[in-house]
């Protein structure tokens, strides 16, 4: 798989941050969050932009190596005033250690080539696709050189479609589904859903972040540390997912790669596979709370 072995491939919390508070960049690194997204977009007004970018150039610099690799950029959308001095603070950046990009609106294989050259040899790029176009062209985009994983900016795609969804967002079911195949089809990691507008309720986020799970995403996108610890604790296995897949494990190694039973369950290849996913969800998860 493409990436497989990158430090985010498997991250699961995207903790959003504005560039224009850089002083919350180190808090966000630790909330527990596994990656932390500095924000020139959507978080920043017009007249704040230019100053938000040099407050990151300088924050940077006072960033431990380990935690700029756990730091994007989403920088502003192509065609915009900005594109160009983002992708310009970009590439300074991640000469510094910054992991990579965030692009809103992904759409043109152009832009995606122009930040695949600014994050250079180690950086990354991510996609949000959050327009109809860009959902015509995701199978360009998740196979640009660079990117890592799709994300899904369900919010700006369902103003430019035209949708008015329900709280379960059961319209957006198709639109889920085509990134996360998109991205199996591309061999990339599994993508990251987007973000729960609710800040207050820990019971929704965890609602959006299960309902992420059980539809093939990866992670998912946070505004706010709350929700952070929530998408953690749904990609996080119980006490009783992980003894299942543990047995699972062990009673297909007894089995030397022959089919067997455990709990009055047929254990084959895609049940195998599941086990292991959720060990490596346990790995991971034992791994953040370790490092917080």
């Amino acid at each position: 798989m493409k990436f497989e072995n990158h430090p985010l491939a498997n991250a699961t919390s995207w903790l959003f941050v504005p560039a224009s508070r850089p002083e919350r960049i180190g808090k966000a690194l630790a909330s527990g969050a596994d990656a932390v997204i500095v924000d020139l977009e959507d978080a920043v007004a017009p007249a704040d932009k230019d100053a938000a970018r040099e407050a990151l150039l300088d924050v940077m610099q006072t960033l431990a190596a380990s935690q700029r690799a756990r730091v994007l950029v989403r920088i502003n959308a192509p065609g915009t005033q900005w594109f160009d001095g983002d992708v310009w603070a970009l590439r300074q950046l991640c000469q510094q250690g910054c992991a990579g990009a965030v692009l809103p609106k992904a759409e043109e294989a152009a832009a995606l080539a122009m930040l695949a050259d600014a994050v250079g040899d180690g950086g990354v790029v991510v996609p949000i696709i959050e327009s109809v176009w860009g959902l015509h062209c995701i199978d360009t985009i998740a196979q640009a050189p660079k990117v890592l994983r799709l994300a899904f900016g369900h919010l700006d795609f369902q103003v430019d479609a035209g949708m008015a969804c329900a709280a379960d967002e059961a319209e957006l079911v198709p639109v889920r589904l085509a990134v996360v195949l998109t991205s199996r089809r591309a061999q990339l990691p599994a993508p990251i859903d987007g973000v729960t507008v609710n800040t207050q309720d820990g019971s929704v986020v965890r609602a959006d972040a299960e309902r992420a799970v059980r539809g093939g995403f990866g992670g998912k996108l946070c505004i706010h540390p709350m929700q952070a610890a929530e998408v953690n604790a749904a990609y996080t296995p119980s006490d009783a997912q992980l003894q299942s897949a543990q047995q699972v494990l062990a009673a297909a190694e007894a089995a030397h790669g022959g089919v067997c039973v455990v709990n009055g369950r047929m254990v084959d290849a895609p049940v195998i596979a599941l086990a292991r996913k959720t060990v490596l969800r346990h790995q991971l998860a034992t791994r953040r709370a370790e490092t917080v």
